[in-house]
């Protein structure tokens, strides 16, 4: 069988991956877009596009009848699911081969045995696959707490909870089930013991349907925040220590493809201890967010065996080896300082160094993303805006190299998670190797989360684009055009510019520079670049700005500045205690009504976005005297959802 043209059932990074290997293939390609994606970057790329009229993912790629009918109009022979979406959907699997279509992915069977993480685990138990013991919602005691309610159909993080009191053990398993009926379109949820300080171990098996199954090689994805990864690496650090882990741990994935006779990419995960027992959590029948490490430690195009294995080839008897050491981040567009709400809105400029979406053959950076300079981040669907892997001889060069390179990205628009992946990347227990699931809790994601640029460096930031705007004012004045900003032929009163919490003063005069920074000399400005000469050593800032947003890009790293307006705008303000929208969103729930008196940290209304759900809870004790909003009204971020106001003001006022 030959395939000529591949439809990508799917949207921004993971459609740009395969269509990258379709071209090296020689295969044309199709792309699917909703009215939210029209110009994204993956519709330009491929050779040809149809639309799915619609914003929401309900609307458009989970509709697999659209799909399949784009697929049949653009004349493609074959599906590609990537992933999410439709990628693990039996039924949609199943149709596209009655439309005389190439699936490439695994049998309908086989995905239908592990579409059910509750018969999966029975199936691979009865395997000799070890598992965990589900556990019955209505009989759970006080001594198997804590427990972890997950999502059947899916993964991502939706549908999960850990419950750590019984009382809240109902109202969770009714928000993961909405949680999981929204992302996957099934509210199926199950329960389980959780473990705090495992370890997330999986493996990627690559299967023929003549019965030659290759485990090629481990991945860690321990490192999580909300059960979501977002570090991933090969091979494993707790495998390489523990001898006779990888065998084991090969051996059981193997046993688990073999029993439901998979064919195509799929991977096995595991929940790990540190001694390396291990038990099955579930087995993806698709490709992974976090396949390029696996592509980078052993040198294989994994989509382009995906579409060769569907088209009936052989895999060769002999696997692979490993070489190496390969780690991935997931850059979120997500505000730390606001709980890390996703962010959604125009990215300005994105730049990180380099190739894209290319298996790296030597030491060197890859970015898979879905997202360029000028792209809009909507809120309908994930709010990750790159894949960025390292690829060296050893774990700390990939490290290292990973973290230099996020460092001198530039990420111009929407707050995102890069502090936060420097930060590990960087810290002790991540470069020995003590990864497990609890990092973040156990290090503080408050600390990890800190500005790479602080004190000194961002002072120095500061200066440079008050200098900056000054020589940007120069160049449009209409007089003394000539003189360089905040020059004084006789002294006078410094400059003073405030940026976030931060003023800094200057004055340009005959004998140079004079700042509130000490030790700084001016060596040139322009509107975009200023070189300062920091106590003998030279640096060179990189200054845009967007309205009110000024970003600096520097060897000491990025700094976001905001720039504080001259005067007040009074509509800007909003009373005390109103809970603002803190993303664009839709309500699902409201919990409270007008009148009611309510106390700090209580539900009051929930939004839906970017397929999670999201508390808006009150700022403090008091009477909700205002409510704004009605259940399946649209908001906008910023927007004034309610007002609580405080009981102590009545009663002084009184």
């Amino acid at each position: 069988m030959t395939i000529t043209s591949v439809l990508v059932a799917n949207r921004g990074e993971i459609a740009r991956r395969v269509f990258t290997t379709c071209r090296a293939e020689g295969i044309d390609t199709v792309a699917v877009f909703s009215d939210a994606d029209a110009n994204a970057p993956h519709v330009r790329e491929a050779d040809a596009a149809v639309r799915l009229p619609g914003n929401s993912s309900s609307e458009t790629y989970l509709r697999g009848e659209l799909v399949i009918a784009a697929a049949v109009q653009a004349g493609a022979d074959a599906v590609h699911p990537g992933y999410g979406f439709l990628s693990e959907n039996a039924d949609f699997a199943q149709q596209v081969q009655n439309a005389g279509l190439t699936w490439i992915g695994p049998p309908v069977k086989a995905i239908e045995l592990m579409g059910s993480k509750v018969e999966s685990k029975k199936m691979m138990a009865d395997a000799g696959v070890p598992v965990l013991t589900q556990l019955d919602p209505e009989s759970v005691t006080e001594n198997e707490l804590p427990v972890l309610i997950k999502a059947s159909a899916g993964g991502g993080g939706r549908g999960m909870r850990i419950v750590r009191n019984l009382e809240d053990l109902q109202s969770e398993l009714e928000a993961a089930g909405r949680e999981a009926l929204s992302a996957f379109g099934d509210g199926t949820v199950f329960v389980e013991r959780y473990i705090e300080t495992g370890r997330h171990i999986e493996v990627q098996v690559m299967a023929d349907r003549f019965g030659t199954v290759w485990t090629v090689g481990e991945r860690e994805c321990s490192i999580q925040r909300r059960h979501q990864k977002v570090v991933e690496e090969a091979p494993s650090p707790l495998v390489e220590r523990i001898d006779g882990m990888r065998e084991k741990l090969f051996h059981a994935a193997a046993l688990a493809t073999e029993a439901i006779g998979y064919e195509g990419a799929g991977t096995v995960e595991f929940l790990a201890d540190e001694k390396g027992n291990f038990f099955f959590l579930e087995m993806n029948t698709r490709l992974q967010v976090e396949h390029p490490v696996t592509e980078c430690t052993t040198g294989l195009d994994l989509v382009a065996l995906q579409i060769r294995v569907a088209a009936g080839e052989r895999l060769p008897a002999e696997q692979p080896a490993t070489r190496g050491h390969s780690i991935e981040v997931r850059l979120y567009a997500e505000d730390p300082a606001q709980d890390w709400q996703p962010q959604s809105g125009a990215v300005h400029k994105f730049e990180i160094p380099g190739v894209q979406f290319e298996v790296l053959e030597k030491a060197g950076i890859r970015v898979d993303s879905g997202v360029e300079t000028g792209s809009v981040v909507g809120t309908h669907y994930d709010p990750m805006l790159a894949k960025v892997i390292s690829f060296a001889p050893t774990r700390d060069q990939a490290a290292n190299l990973l973290a230099k390179a996020l460092q001198k990205a530039i990420v111009h628009g929407l707050k995102t998670n890069r502090d936060l992946l420097v930060n590990v990347l960087r810290h002790p227990a991540f470069l020995t190797g003590d990864t497990d699931t609890a990092f973040f809790d156990t290090h503080g994601l408050d600390v990890l989360a800190q500005p790479i640029a602080q004190g000194r460096s961002e002072e120095l930031s500061a200066l440079a684009a008050a200098l900056a705007d000054a020589a940007n004012n120069t160049a449009q004045a209409r007089v003394n055009r000539g003189l360089p900003g905040g020059w004084r032929n006789l002294r006078s009163q410094p400059q003073r510019k405030t940026y976030n919490d931060i003023t800094v003063e200057y004055s340009i005069g005959r004998s140079g520079l004079t700042s509130s920074v000490d030790g700084v000399e001016l060596i040139e400005h322009t509107p975009t670049s200023v070189t300062l000469d920091d106590n003998g050593i030279r640096r060179i800032f990189q200054v845009r700005s967007y309205g009110s947003d000024v970003f600096v890009d520097s060897a000491l790293g990025p700094v976001r500045l905001v720039r504080a307006a001259r005067f007040t705008d009074p509509t800007d303000e909003v009373a005390a205690g109103s809970l603002l929208a803190p993303m664009p969103g839709s309500v699902i729930r409201i919990a409270a009504v007008q009148g009611d008196t309510v106390t700090a940290g209580q539900p009051i209304l929930w939004l839906e976005a970017m397929k999670m759900e999201h508390t808006v809870t009150a700022p403090a004790d008091g009477v909700l005297t205002e409510l704004n909003v009605k259940q399946g009204q649209q908001v906008e971020v910023g927007q004034v959802l309610a007002v609580v106001t405080d009981r102590t003001v009545g009663e002084e006022q009184a």
